[in-house]
């Protein structure tokens, strides 16, 4: 995913980030069951929302509605799933639904005015959104500090949160970076839920490289974006732009609280989105393994539908034999 030099930064982002891991306990009727994809050919899953003209979300539909190309070219549908469902009679369709959740907080000196709200904001998160597969969270300033939990042992996180301290400049860009190297193989649903306010003051990794990081991979960003009122308007104007960009390669959303009351509402939104999602899955008619990206767009058959999905991704590069 992306290019050599990119992933060589988040080879070195990961291994001079201090990390803290605590102990971990020991589809359509057409589609069919259980998709087999061509050894050596990569699986492409792509997760997507659809929403009506007026906004709602439409959850209803079946693989027929779609339509699907890359690079302009139709592609055959292998795998469908969607978040309504409960109890998917294919294992294929349970694991693509399945979540694994990053949880990115922003403590550093420009969210100091933020940081009460931050963390109530995360903590109320976390009581609200179901439990997820794995949790990932990553506490950055001038440093990264990572952590990785599982399904059963997630409790301890909230006092973690609270007891965060704020300070120091921000790494915005590299946090990110480190977390999509963390999630970018594996199956199932990649949510990733910033709280910051999006500026950045000391990354290694240049916003433009990110960006590239982002569209190459399977994961949804939502950002809840602080201090986007008060204080001047225009200070935030390019963080804000970052943020949106982030939403609109990953077909995630910024929203941004003005008090702790906005908080549920905005909860309520993303944990919608998320049990509205559907999942897609293909192999590509394309199967060279050139690492340049391939758009994916993704219509629904109905009028003024909206499909919000990622705009494409970076295949592997094939690796040359070992002597």
């Amino acid at each position: 995913m992306g290019s050599p030099a990119a992933l060589a930064l988040f080879a070195a982002l990961i291994a001079a980030g201090p990390a803290a891991a605590p102990p971990r306990p020991s589809p359509s009727p057409r589609l069919a069951p259980g998709p087999v994809f061509p050894v050596g050919l990569e699986e492409v899953q792509v997760t997507f929302s659809v929403r009506n003209p007026k906004g709602g979300l439409v959850t209803t539909l079946t693989a027929e509605d779609f339509e699907l190309t890359e690079d302009g070219r139709p592609q055959s549908i292998q795998l469908f799933a969607r978040g309504i469902d409960e109890g998917q009679d294919s294992a294929a369709a349970r694991e693509a639904l399945t979540l694994d959740l990053g949880l990115l907080l922003d403590t550093s000196s420009s969210m100091l005015k933020e940081l009460k709200l931050s963390q109530e904001a995360a903590s109320r998160f976390l009581e609200a959104i179901p439990r997820a597969r794995e949790l990932y969270t990553i506490f950055f300033d001038e440093d990264i500090r990572v952590s990785r939990y599982d399904s059963e042992n997630q409790q301890g996180l909230y006092d973690r949160i609270h007891a965060a301290k704020g300070g120091g400049n921000t790494a915005l860009y590299d946090a990110i970076a480190v977390y999509l190297s963390r999630v970018q193989d594996g199956s199932g649903r990649k949510v990733l839920v910033l709280f910051t306010d999006g500026d950045d003051t000391r990354s290694a990794l240049a916003a433009t490289d990110l960006m590239k990081l982002v569209r190459s991979s399977r994961v949804t960003i939502y950002s809840i974006a602080f201090g986007m009122y008060g204080g001047s308007a225009s200070r935030a104007l390019r963080p804000r732009a970052f943020l949106e960009e982030l939403a609109r390669l990953t077909g995630g959303a910024v929203f941004t609280p003005r008090s702790s009351r906005d908080l549920a509402g905005i909860y309520d939104k993303i944990l919608a989105d998320l049990a509205a999602q559907y999942v897609m899955g293909y192999v590509s008619d394309n199967p060279a393994r050139d690492g340049k990206f391939r758009k994916i767009k993704l219509r629904a058959r109905g009028p003024g539908l909206i499909v919000r999905h990622r705009t494409g991704y970076t295949p592997r590069e094939e690796r040359a034999p070992e002597n």
